[in-house]
């Protein structure tokens, strides 16, 4: 069994939707695995809490169609359904075609789709919205529909029957006007799942409205009307672990792809996890990757842990291999500039950041590996995405070197990204370990000392 869950624009609910029907079809018993259509490490981590299980992201910008099917299948193994969220509007894309929707991602795995429908002070409008969707592109199947916001009964009666008399499709429910099943966001959609556990309360509740409002057989039968789809990729044994590599993972840093994590012990690493707030010092390791998220919002405290701040800087120092993603980068960073105030940050890499009000970078990126470095093959294309509101400032050029010339995105200051100091590569751009499987392996090599 499989679905999409997908909506006419980005704040439908869609993600309110497929967090509830994750929870109330676990309660019958379901073994759900979730997925999110596009790069996105915030809706996952809420997915991924919901289901019990890792949440994978589908992306045909990252994968080819035959590589998404094959990730899909063996992502979907011990899993009664797959319930996809989409991203944005159904149709949106990266060009004219849309060849990066969640349409496509649908198409690509011969998925039904259920829209959710944001009806505020909507009624019959509703039908004709439905039914441009429905006829616009014929190798997509909207199979269902879920009103979301309904103010009323007498609102929903009127949605209702707009819509299935005019398109033919079903209503498979409405969710009522409530705030006690919202998830608060900040400047990159919602507040990630591990950051605050008073935030989960909200999720048993989602859990509630849609097993109460919402007709889940109907649903199930939506998802069981698809081919199976069979992948023969086998489960990669993991090599003797040849280095000990430490990841931080905590409140403040929480943008890990599970297919990065898993790449890294596939090439030979066993995965030590960091607490950034909390570990006094560095465990014994040959070597560091520190991911993203929103150090920014932890910041006293990270500059309050001082020791681990030291020892990380004297490592680097050293030639202790990192590997940095967007809050790493911050994190390496001599200071922190969040809401007017200064925080220390480790002082591993010679520049300060600086948090912005708007977005200084946000979307896909497409880098050229310039120069000879350990990572990655010179003149290769790397592709991945960045999500980021801070900015780097009083950079000694100096002192580093960078990586990536900017063919797509932003960087560090829309030419360049990738800071390369000794052993350290950090960057905000963030990679997709199965599109570039010799990042893994490099990173590797070179915690073992032999790049």
């Amino acid at each position: 069994m499989r679905l999409v869950i997908a909506a006419p624009h980005g704040r439908s609910g869609k993600t309110t939707v497929t967090l509830g029907l994750i929870s109330a079809l676990r309660q019958r018993g379901l073994v759900i695995q979730p997925f999110k259509k596009g790069p996105d490490f915030i809706d996952p981590s809420w997915l991924t809490l919901a289901a019990g299980r890792p949440c994978r992201n589908l992306d045909l910008y990252f994968l080819s169609p035959e590589q998404l099917r094959s990730h899909f299948s063996a992502c979907c193994r011990g899993a009664d359904m797959a319930l996809i969220e989409g991203a944005m509007g159904l149709f949106d894309g990266l060009d004219l075609e849309g060849s990066n929707s969640t349409a496509a991602v649908a198409g690509t795995l011969g998925c039904p789709v259920v829209l959710v429908i944001d009806a505020v002070r909507m009624t019959r409008s509703a039908a004709a919205l439905v039914q441009g969707f429905q006829n616009f592109d014929p190798r997509v199947k909207i199979a269902g529909v879920i009103l979301n916001q309904v103010a009323r009964p007498r609102h929903e009666d009127m949605l209702r029957r707009s819509i299935e008399h005019y398109t033919g499709l079903p209503v498979l429910g409405a969710l009522p006007k409530k705030r006690d099943f919202l998830i608060p966001d900040r400047h990159l959609g919602l507040i990630p799942a591990a950051e605050n556990e008073s935030l989960h309360t909200a999720l048993a509740a989602t859990g509630t409205a849609v097993g109460a409002n919402i007709d889940l057989d109907a649903l199930l039968a939506i998802a069981s009307q698809v081919p199976e789809l069979t992948s023969s990729a086998e489960t990669p044994q993991l090599p003797p672990p040849r280095v000990h590599l430490g990841v931080f993972q905590d409140r403040a840093f929480t943008f890990y792809y599970p297919e990065n994590l898993e790449a890294l012990a596939q090439a030979g690493a066993t995965l030590v996890p960091i607490n950034s707030l909390e570990d006094a010092g560095l465990p014994i390791v040959d070597g560091l990757y520190i991911g993203g998220g929103f150090p920014e919002v932890f910041a006293a405290r990270l500059e309050a842990n001082v020791t681990l701040r030291r020892e990380v800087k004297k490592a680097v120092a050293e030639g202790m291999p990192v590997y940095a993603e967007c809050g790493g980068l911050m994190y390496l960073a001599r200071r922190l500039n969040y809401k007017g105030r200064w925080y220390e940050m480790s002082g591993a890499l010679p520049f300060d950041v600086t948090m912005s009000s708007r977005p200084q970078g946000h979307g896909y990126t497409r880098l050229l590996v310039e120069g000879e470095n350990p990572f990655f093959s010179q003149g290769s294309i790397i592709k991945g995405h960045e999500f980021h509101n801070s900015r780097v400032i009083n950079l000694e050029r100096t002192n580093v070197k960078f990586l990536y010339s900017v063919q797509r995105g932003f960087g560090i200051d829309g030419r360049v990204d990738g800071i390369l100091y000794k052993h350290v590569l950090a960057g905000y751009n963030h990679i997709y370990a199965p599109t570039h499987p010799e990042w893994a392996a490099n990173l590797v090599m070179l915690a073992a000392g032999k790049r």
